[in-house]
């Protein structure tokens, strides 16, 4: 597998802390910019495109099987 597809954590604003919060989620720029989050820029890594979901999110189970760099 290559690491072909920029992905970034994916935030949300959360209104009682007053700044933006990791969602848990890592996915692609087109992926988190639909589903109305902010990314972080400075989050930026690559990943295998067969580690995207149909939504173009990160599969948490294959990254966790075959990710040593990513920290998953």
């Amino acid at each position: 597998m290559r690491n072909d597809i920029a992905v970034y954590d994916a935030l949300r604003f959360d209104p009682d802390a007053h700044e933006a919060v990791w969602t848990g989620r890592m996915g692609t720029r087109a992926a988190i910019l639909r589903d109305g989050f902010s990314l972080d820029p400075a989050s930026l890594s690559y990943c295998p495109h067969e580690w995207l979901d149909e939504h173009g999110y990160i599969d948490l189970e294959l990254a966790r099987k075959y990710a040593h760099h990513l920290g998953f």
